[in-house]
């Protein structure tokens, strides 16, 4: 297996997305614990070359990252996804990943399919 094929397998595992089936993974499942995302973006980050051994100068994860999603937070995400405002200003908004985003509008259903262009 060729290494870019990994780190996407990896990171759609990281993202809450069976990478054979393309659907999310149930609430309850071990890749939706806050403990298992964060392994699986530290792994991603050192496989790129982000990530050193010697010191902790990674880049915070977002305050929300791993956190569960609220009714009241995906009503806000459904509609600002609805209103076209852009992933990276709504990330900011919820303090979560633009992949954690991306992830949610599919568990939503408001996107079928993520990282075409990968």
């Amino acid at each position: 297996m060729e290494l870019d094929q990994a780190l996407k397998i990896v990171a759609l595992l990281a993202d809450g997305i069976d990478p054979h089936t393309g659907e999310v993974f149930p609430d309850d499942s071990p890749y939706q614990q806050p403990q298992t995302i964060r392994a699986l973006y530290t792994l991603i980050r050192a496989v790129e070359g982000k990530a050193t051994s010697t010191t902790n100068d990674t880049k915070p994860q977002p305050r929300k990252a791993g956190a569960s999603w609220t009714p009241e937070e995906d009503q806000q995400l459904t509609d600002a996804f609805k209103r076209d405002e852009p992933v990276a200003q709504i990330a900011q908004l919820h303090e979560r990943s633009q992949r954690a985003i991306e992830a949610r509008l599919v568990r939503l259903g408001l996107v079928e399919e993520r990282w075409q262009a990968r």
